[in-house]
């Protein structure tokens, strides 16, 4: 049995933690805040791995892309592709003890559709029957290979219609109070400090969840956090990405790291451009920024070799990722070039303009580090670097999902499938004002939008790969961003701590089964 070892968190934490000390609580370090825990409504692993142990969905997936039951305990596809059956395990409840039914599932599924940001994930359901309550038969306009995978608990929490059917959801307070059918119960939220989990007595899986609590401390960098658990005060942190914190982990005491697990989020480390605003509307300025980054030097000495380059818009694992792109080979007199060209000619004090970098807060290495980097990088090609730091994660993504900025560093996921996690950033109908994670860059080409619709219907996994080739030297041509590597995603946790997620979600699929040795 695990006991709480630290006095100095449990202190912080409050009685309800002191007083679990018998249980079996994991203490969970994270620098993100959440803005709201609804993953119907909101992408993102800040919202996502706290929504996916709250809510169940229709399937789950192992490490090996294989799709496993979860609340439906079976499904099958007709023959034409274009209906999936669900049939719903019995017994499900909510957390408020009212049935899971076959028109939660619909509910859920529409109001996914017309609210989670990635607005392909869905799409192509015309229609959704529930001809009883444990059945449900899914519509669709074309066959939609990416469907099964958006039945995950990353992108399709279940949600009981009659707590979230009323009135406009993004304002329902059950948002920051959910009440779901998961592995564990919400018990409190106060934001950017701790959320309270407890185990749901009545999951429906029988035997899971193992633990009795989960706690979730949430520190203002990962700096702080490392040395939380380097005293003991936390048990368990996942997407570590800064290379020194993972150094330093690496060797502490009773701490060991893993980067087992995950490989479906695909996160891609970018610079992104404003393209609607000057001078980054003109394409020459995006790419000369480009060629005055030294990957090499970045990932390297600032990386620490910890990241892999990143060449294009699909994650260079991937197999559909293409290497024939155009790479952005580090050369400051091309850059220079392509500035001469795009008429910003430097002033006396060799000064062509002043550029303003937001960055997305939490992360030290990607974030901080880098925009300093550019700062001394872009100098010498006559562009001022100005950073622009934010204090939490919700105000950088007002800024930026609001396209209230130049350029920002960021890291955006693929999420599995092309047509859930890379559209969104390039299809012109989703530049979407207030949604973080959308077309943010407002960029916009009718070949890219006519290529991503044809490969997200087609069948023949030849010809999908092709059309995703043509794709993506069209976007790096273009340059809406400039990818720079993925990300280093690594958990640190005490050792003691068994039954860590390793399925394709990693840390954001269910902890049902993370436990403590005897």
């Amino acid at each position: 049995m695990k006991f709480l070892r630290s006095t100095a968190l449990a202190a912080l934490l409050g009685a309800a933690a002191v007083g679990a000390s018998a249980e079996e609580t994991l203490i969970v370090g994270t620098v993100n805040t959440p803005s709201n825990l609804n993953g119907a409504i909101q992408s993102g692993i800040a919202t996502a791995m706290v929504s996916t142990q709250i809510f169940a969905s229709p399937l789950r997936y192992d490490a090996n892309w294989n799709p496993q039951p979860y609340l439906a305990e079976s499904w099958e596809t007709s023959e034409d592709g274009l209906t999936v059956t669900l049939h719903l395990v019995e017994g499900a409840t909510f957390h408020d003890g009212t049935p899971v039914t076959a028109e939660d599932v619909a509910f859920s599924i529409e109001t996914v559709k017309e609210n989670h940001p990635f607005t392909t994930m869905l799409a192509p359901v015309t229609s959704v029957d529930t001809p009883d309550d444990r059945t449900v038969v899914i519509h669709l306009s074309h066959p939609h290979p990416a469907l099964l995978l958006a039945m995950s608990p990353v992108f399709l929490p279940v949600l009981p219609e009659h707590i979230y059917g009323e009135g406009p959801i993004r304002e329902n307070p059950a948002n920051l109070a959910p009440i779901g059918s998961g592995p564990f119960k919400f018990v409190e939220y106060t934001k950017g400090e701790v959320i309270r989990l407890e185990k749901n007595e009545d999951f429906f899986l029988e035997g899971y969840p193992k633990l009795d609590k989960v706690i979730f401390q949430i520190f203002s960098d990962e700096p702080n956090l490392t040395l939380a658990m380097e005293r003991g005060d936390v048990d368990y942190a996942p997407f570590l990405s800064d290379v020194r914190t993972i150094q330093r982990l690496d060797k502490a005491e009773g701490v060991s790291i893993t980067t087992e697990g995950g490989d479906g989020i695909g996160p891609i480390n970018w610079l992104a451009f404003n393209t609607k605003r000057a001078p980054y509307d003109d394409k020459r300025v995006r790419q000369a920024i480009g060629y005055a980054i030294n990957k090499d030097f970045y990932l390297n000495r600032l990386l620490g070799g910890y990241a892999h380059d990143q060449t294009g818009p699909i994650i260079n694992s991937s197999p559909l990722s293409t290497d024939d792109v155009n790479h952005y080979d580090f050369d400051l007199a091309k850059a220079e070039e392509l500035l001469d060209e795009a008429g910003l000619v430097p002033d006396a004090d060799g000064t062509r303009f002043t550029m303003v970098v937001d960055y997305s807060p939490g992360s030290v290495d990607t974030g901080r580090n880098f925009v300093e980097y550019l700062r001394s990088q872009l100098r010498q090609i006559g562009i001022d670097v100005e950073a622009r730091p934010s204090p939490d994660f919700p105000t950088w993504a007002q800024r930026v999902g609001n396209w209230d900025f130049d350029v920002t560093q960021d890291a955006v996921f693929n999420w599995g499938d092309p047509v859930i996690g890379v559209n969104r950033t390039y299809m012109s109908d989703n530049i979407r004002k207030g949604v973080i994670w959308s077309n943010t860059q407002q960029y916009s080409n009718p070949k890219v939008d006519e290529l991503l619709t044809a490969a997200a219907t087609e069948t023949d996994p030849a010809k999908r790969a092709a059309l995703y080739a043509e794709f993506q030297k069209i976007v790096v041509e273009d340059a809406p961003v400039i990818f720079l590597s993925d990300l280093p995603y690594t958990e640190a946790y005490k050792d003691g701590l068994e039954g860590l997620p390793t399925t394709i979600w990693g840390p954001a699929a269910p902890w049902d089964q993370m436990h403590w040795a005897e």
